[in-house]
């Protein structure tokens, strides 16, 4: 494949309705696969980055970085994939590969920035342009397999929601006789319920009213509570070992810190616009952690999904046609769905 245009939607100018447009994609490379897009995930940081919301983006920009395919083509020197293979591209396409971070296999850290799967330049010098479009182009050593237990629908926000999940759920040891609870049930949140539950850990919910309760007992939580109910921080006050909080909106800091235990700790992954208070006698009371987790390295996304496929752990979606993406947009700031929207790229 040489450099050729493919149909994709994108924002031309910040805050402007997606539209359909055609992109570049760059010639399969020595160690590249051309991945025929079957569905792309649409999360809410799509929806931050389209309209500005963490800073000045780059346009027009193609969002996308939940993606799950089929290899249509494979470079020469490619030896990890094999045309007609099953595979996932997440929120990275590259980077330095040479920094301790990157060496590590926390190339989410890479000390020269990691290279965005959009709304980033890669080292051509060229704009990334991301999932919602028939086909990409990405470096082998930045694909994952999607195992054959994992239908792609249901696999595609994986690639973010889950390993953006999974990855501190595992790293501040959420397992048997933990206390976890997850903070709102939305794209991310149900997916950390379940990966949660899955681990071993009791799971507790803190949504801001209990409209979702049976689904998030559904989903493996054994505790439901509305944060809009005041006495719901009094009960719980001490209770958990970890707080994952997916929201994007910003909290009462010093509430949620108090529902810990001595030495638990409260992780935030959902990334609101604007700056939150703190007082410090909330974490230095208890040696509290408060700490954020960023996505997952390229091995501990594929651990994450060959640990969904053996537990069965799919995300809950809508399908939809990629001309209802402004509406699912809409749907999703509204928190009106459950729990992710995945466009059929078919219908790019």
């Amino acid at each position: 494949m040489s450099v050729t245009q493919v149909a994709a939607y994108a924002a031309p100018a910040p805050k402007a309705p997606l539209e359909r447009t055609t992109v570049p994609r760059r010639p399969v490379g020595e160690h590249d696969v051309l991945i025929d897009i079957k569905f792309a995930g649409i999360c809410h940081s799509d929806i931050h980055q389209a309209r500005d919301g963490w800073g000045e983006g780059i346009f027009p920009m193609v969002p996308g970085h939940e993606i799950a395919g089929i290899v249509a083509e494979v470079g020469p020197g490619v030896t990890k994939f094999a045309v007609g293979d099953r595979v996932g591209v997440g929120c990275m396409v590259d980077s330095c590969r040479e920094c301790e971070y990157c060496r590590r296999g926390q190339e989410q850290h890479c000390v020269k920035g990691m290279t965005g799967t959009y709304n980033a330049v890669g080292k051509d010098g060229e704009p990334t342009y991301g999932g919602y479009a028939t086909h990409i182009v990405v470096d082998e050593n930045y694909t994952v397999r999607i195992p054959e237990g994992l239908a792609l629908d249901v696999a595609a926000p994986l690639l973010c929601a889950g390993i953006t999940l999974y990855s501190p759920l595992r790293h501040w040891g959420a397992g048997p006789g933990k206390k976890v609870a997850v903070v709102g049930l939305g794209g991310l949140g149900h997916m950390g319920v379940k990966i949660a539950a899955a681990l071993g850990a009791e799971v507790t919910v803190l949504s801001q009213s209990l409209r979702k309760k049976e689904d998030g007992l559904r989903l493996g939580a054994s505790h439901y509570y509305a944060t809009s109910d005041e006495t719901t921080f009094e009960k719980l006050a001490g209770s958990f070992d970890l707080i994952v909080s997916t929201v994007s909106a910003p909290l009462p800091l010093d509430a949620y810190l108090g529902l810990l235990k001595v030495d638990g700790a409260f992780v935030n992954v959902g990334a609101p616009e604007e700056p939150v208070a703190l007082n410090l006698f909330s974490v230095i009371g208890g040696r509290k952690t408060l700490a954020g987790s960023m996505i997952g390295g390229i091995a501990e996304t594929q651990e994450m999904l060959d640990f969904c496929a053996e537990h069965g752990l799919g995300s809950e979606i809508e399908v939809i046609a990629a001309e209802e993406v402004n509406e699912a947009y809409e749907r999703v700031v509204a928190s009106d769905v459950r729990y992710r929207f995945v466009i059929d790229a078919s219908t790019i």
